[in-house]
């Protein structure tokens, strides 16, 4: 084998490596803006009050 390809050879691992490594970065940063964003939907729901007497019994028969 020669040098040559095996310099290109390893020349490209490492930069696939290197794709790799920055499309997991990305991913990562896109989950946790996702995430932030469920978070801040879920906070944004406004609490009711309901009555006492409701949510007590579940209706079975349809």
């Amino acid at each position: 084998m020669d040098v040559s390809n095996i310099a290109n050879l390893a020349t490209s691992m490492a930069q696939q490596r290197n794709n790799m490594d920055v499309s997991v970065a990305v991913f990562k940063k896109a989950l946790d803006a996702q995430s932030s964003a469920a978070l801040s939907l879920i906070e944004a729901i406004p609490t009711v009050s309901l009555p006492p007497h409701l949510g007590n019994n579940v209706n079975t028969k349809a």
